[in-house]
């Protein structure tokens, strides 16, 4: 039996597979409103045969998002068309649905991909001033962020409580606390971007503190049927910053609080970086972490070949893979992958006819 169609478990939440949709950023909202174009993206990756899909970085307040095109959920407009999005998703789909929270800090008030780099400056009408840990810029062509003091940290927290809170009341299976990629949390993680010299910096239990209680706190808000998990980068992949075993030490904490899984990216925090990409190139990373935690974990990063995903499973490297890129290449990733692997899946009603005859049996109807 393949293990990458076997059952897991996140906490109370219960996948059917063990393939996870990443969040993918579409840059497609409208004052942080879910378009018409979520609808058709999310739609029709919710009929994949995945175990899981997570809606993509969403905002917790005005200036976390990247861009002014990002989805938010800090007010109700932004929920109400979540909402609208979900039951269109979920008339047709019974896969599981989780959200990614996040706060860009000092990569924030930039251009969609597509309209160009850098930074927008804050008198335009599509910029804002980002803050972060420290007064300390991307890079050059970004803003120089305000340093958040004690009273901005607390509404920090608050902020996810709120969009956590929104999360539940829009059904929800899962949030997931985005600390990875060179965002806010990521930020004050590393000591590349965090030069603080309080209870917020410095050492490493201090520069995992808001992490920590960010997560507790939308923990706390949450129902238990709602599963959580939180999305780091294991490294930096520049000397002197965030590293593997900051990260582990980050896993432990996480799994002594009750995370139900860790989702283990990297990168994306200082342009000195450099990542030696390749197949698989991030699995080690997800292998290491998993050793020393009871959760389960999810790997990601150019996982492509169902094979090659089994392989991972199988060799204990992880519990999960999660495809984000290749899956938008491939949006019925998973059915070929059971097909590959002698496994099945469910499709849509109206799509049932399309079984091949070479794979019979594909389709548990």
């Amino acid at each position: 039996m393949s293990l990458l169609f076997s059952s897991l478990s996140l906490g109370p939440l219960e996948l059917s597979n063990r393939i996870v949709i990443a969040p993918m950023c579409q840059y497609s909202a409208h004052d942080g409103c879910a378009s018409d174009w979520h609808h058709i993206h999310l739609g029709h990756l919710a009929l994949s045969g995945a175990g899981l899909l997570i809606l993509e970085a969403t905002a917790v307040e005005s200036r976390g998002r990247i861009s002014h095109a990002d989805l938010g959920l800090w007010n109700d407009d932004q929920e109400a068309a979540l909402e609208s999005l979900l039951a269109s998703v979920r008339r047709w789909s019974p896969m599981p649905l989780g959200i990614q929270l996040a706060h860009a800090g000092r990569k924030a008030s930039t251009p969609r991909p597509w309209d160009g780099q850098g930074a927008i400056a804050a008198d335009h009408p599509d910029g804002w001033t980002p803050v972060s840990a420290s007064a300390l810029a991307y890079d050059p062509a970004h803003a120089v962020p305000r340093a958040l003091e004690a009273a901005g940290i607390d509404a920090l927290v608050d902020d996810f409580v709120r969009a956590a809170q929104r999360a539940a009341r829009l059904g929800l299976d899962l949030v997931e606390i985005h600390a990875a990629h060179g965002y806010l949390l990521h930020q004050f993680l590393s000591p590349l971007s965090n030069a603080r010299n309080d209870e917020y910096g410095g050492t490493l239990p201090n520069r995992m503190r808001l992490v920590l209680r960010v997560f507790d706190a939308v923990r706390a808000a949450l129902p238990d049927t709602m599963a959580i998990g939180v999305r780091i980068s294991a490294t930096d992949w520049v000397e002197g910053g965030w590293d593997l075993e900051q990260s582990i030490e980050l896993a432990r904490a996480l799994d002594a609080r009750g995370c139900h899984y860790l989702h283990v990216s990297s990168g994306g925090l200082d342009p000195r970086q450099r990542i030696q990409a390749g197949p698989g190139y991030q699995v080690p990373f997800a292998g290491a972490i998993k050793a020393q935690v009871a959760m389960p974990v999810v790997a990601v990063g150019l996982i492509t070949a169902p094979r090659q995903a089994e392989a991972v499973l199988a060799d204990g490297k992880a519990d999960a893979v999660a495809l984000a890129r290749g899956i938008l290449y491939d949006p019925r990733w998973p059915w070929h992958a059971a097909a590959e692997l002698g496994a099945s899946v469910v499709p849509p009603p109206q799509y049932q006819r399309c079984e091949p005859h070479q794979a019979r049996g594909l389709f548990t109807l």
